[in-house]
């Protein structure tokens, strides 16, 4: 034999249960984490470009990313310094065509041989030149510049963009077919 509620446990199921759907309905946050830093945390050596005056290892840092919007084709990875002074910024590491499947990307993905990258993702030219990650490097004295680390879930499966397209053309046709962006950010400063 059942007992009857009181009008307190009653209330509280009754509570319960409407505030249970709006819950449900709230989306996840699309977020994007390194364990080579902490958001708005230093770059390491590691990350560190080997070059234009730096004696870095430039090796891309792992990323992991989570909670893409539904209807998420393929991702696409932007890493930008906007304190590069160039009148226009500098972009560090561009990949494209990351299959909806595709959450993460391990330490060194960014080789130039593109060899850690998972099949059909591509890597577009930095402003250093060449494709593949370009670790930091900002000027002698400076004040530390921020890195954007920026995954972009797109609403189609492939870029069509040259193979010599620059970062620039690249950012438009993400922009374009974006849905949403995941970012976060570090600093370095020498």
């Amino acid at each position: 034999m059942s007992r009857p509620l009181s009008a307190l446990a009653a209330a509280a199921l009754l509570t319960a249960a409407a505030l249970a759907p709006a819950a449900a309905a709230e989306p996840a946050t699309f977020t994007v984490t390194s364990a080579a830093f902490a958001p708005g945390g230093m770059l390491t050596n590691e990350q560190v470009f080997n070059g234009f005056g730096c004696s870095g290892k430039n090796v891309s840092p792992a990323l992991v990313w989570k909670n893409a919007p539904a209807g998420t084709k393929s991702f696409a990875l932007m890493v930008y310094d906007p304190d590069a002074p160039t009148g226009s910024g500098w972009w560090h590491w561009v990949v494209y065509n990351l299959s909806a499947g595709t959450h993460s990307l391990p330490a060194g993905a960014g080789s130039t041989d593109g060899r850690h990258l998972p099949a059909g993702a591509l890597q577009g030219r930095t402003d250093f030149g060449t494709v593949g990650y370009g670790g930091a490097c900002p000027p002698q004295g400076s004040r530390p510049h921020r890195y954007f680390f920026r995954v972009f879930a797109l609403k189609i499966d492939k870029l069509d963009v040259p193979a010599d397209a620059t970062a620039a053309l690249i950012g438009f046709m993400v922009n374009a077919n974006s849905l949403a962006v995941a970012e976060t950010q570090a600093i370095y400063g020498r």
